[in-house]
This record gives C-alpha cells, sequence and structure tokens, in this order.
C-alpha cells in the first residue's frame, strides 16, 4: 500500500450518494473544517441540501466525475451500492476509501458472504440461486426449514426479502423478485444484532468505536 500524508481540515471531500448518511458526514466534516462536495441525482438529497457543493447528476457522470478528481483530495461513499467502477476511477487522482474492491463485495450478498466464510468468519447457512433449476437443491441443502430469499444485490430496508416456509414458496418469491440472483439464508434465531465500526488509517492504525445495538422493526433498522 502506498501511504498519502492525510487529508486535513481546510481540504475538501467528496461524498458519493446524498443520503442521511452523507448529511450527518457532511455536518461533522464541516464542523471541524473540510469543505465537502456531494454527487447524487436527487436535486433534494438530504446531503446535498447541506454540502458546500452538490453535483446534481448521475453517479457515473464524467463532468460530475472529473470535477471530484480536480477538486476533491480525498472521495467517499455513503452507501454500498455505487458503482465500483465510479470510485475505481475516481482513485487514479484522490484518495478513495473505501476501496472500489471493497464495495464491489460489499454491494453483492454473494460475494459478501462468500469473502466472509473464505476468511473464517462465520455466516447464517446459505446457498445462492441464479436459475429456477436450482432451487430445489438450495432448499434442501438448508433443511427444508424456514427461510429468507434476499436479493443479492440492491436489498436493504427490507426490500428485495422474503420469508419463505415451503420450496413452492421460494419458487414464487424469485419469479416475484425477476429471478436476478438471490441467496436463499436459513432463517435463524438472533437475540440482539449489535454494530461495531473499525477505523484503519493508511499506515495500519485501528479505532474501534463503542458497539451500538441494533432494532429492527419488521426487517427494517428502526
Amino acid at each position: 500500500m502506498t501511504h498519502q500524508p492525510p487529508v486535513l481540515p481546510g481540504h475538501r471531500i467528496g461524498i458519493v450518494g446524498g443520503g442521511q448518511l452523507g448529511r450527518m458526514l457532511s455536518l461533522v466534516a464541516s464542523e471541524i473544517g473540510y469543505d465537502v462536495a456531494v454527487l447524487d441525482p436527487d436535486p433534494e438529497s438530504p446531503a446535498g441540501r447541506v454540502a458546500d457543493e452538490h453535483l446534481c447528476a448521475p453517479y457515473d457522470d464524467e463532468s460530475a466525475l472529473t470535477w471530484l478528481k480536480t477538486h476533491c483530495q480525498a472521495v467517499t461513499t455513503e452507501f454500498e451500492n455505487v458503482p465500483a467502477d465510479v470510485l475505481e476511477q475516481l482513485s487514479s487522482q484522490c484518495i478513495v476509501s473505501p476501496s472500489a474492491a471493497a464495495v464491489s463485495i460489499a454491494q453483492d450478498r454473494i460475494q459478501e458472504k462468500t469473502f466472509l466464510q473464505r476468511h473464517g468468519l462465520q455466516t447464517a447457512p446459505f446457498s445462492a440461486i441464479s436459475q429456477p433449476s436450482q432451487i430445489a437443491a438450495a432448499w434442501h441443502a438448508l433443511g427444508g426449514g424456514e427461510a429468507i430469499l434476499k436479493t443479492a444485490r440492491m436489498g436493504y430496508d427490507g426490500k428485495g426479502q422474503s420469508l419463505c416456509g415451503t420450496q413452492d414458496e421460494v419458487d414464487q418469491a424469485f419469479r416475484a423478485m425477476g429471478e436476478v440472483p438471490c441467496v436463499l439464508e436459513e432463517r435463524v434465531a438472533i437475540a440482539t444484532e449489535v454494530s461495531i465500526v473499525l477505523a484503519r488509517s493508511q499506515d495500519g492504525q485501528v479505532a474501534c468505536y463503542p458497539a451500538a445495538e441494533n432494532v429492527h422493526t419488521r426487517g427494517i433498522l428502526d
């Protein structure tokens, strides 16, 4: 890894994505002295409304990306569904974190779960499904109990998910989701869910923030 000097307050950071998380990041960054530019196609995006600069354009808009590369010392993303190749393009001229490679894994449940298992981390049992002929084997591999069918990409806040109690219900849900790649995941009993945010500097220092309990209502983070 090539170490680059830290981007200190007084410089401009770019945020790809203008949702609520981007808004919170923009406000805190401004408080400590950064200028903030947000790229988001929504003219009323929450982050765009508080940023110093709002580039109202698609994420892959060439002129907007050129502006970010030219005017920002560092770029980040506020959610995982930004096109990874956009981040790769930006990294040619400025610091980009998380990397395009990391985002490409995080935005695909099949890649994400496979990555975790390959590195020795446990996940709920799952099977990947990309076509109807794979449903029966996937269902039986999980033991035939309740399972959740999830789209591999773009599902969040309860979207792109269906609780299934029979193989027929998996068939129906897969068709309803447009037969896009999915994961069929065993439904597991969860006592609680926590999130822990870690930050790692370029020289390997790690900061660990306090654990926070996540409370869900009908599958949506409350």
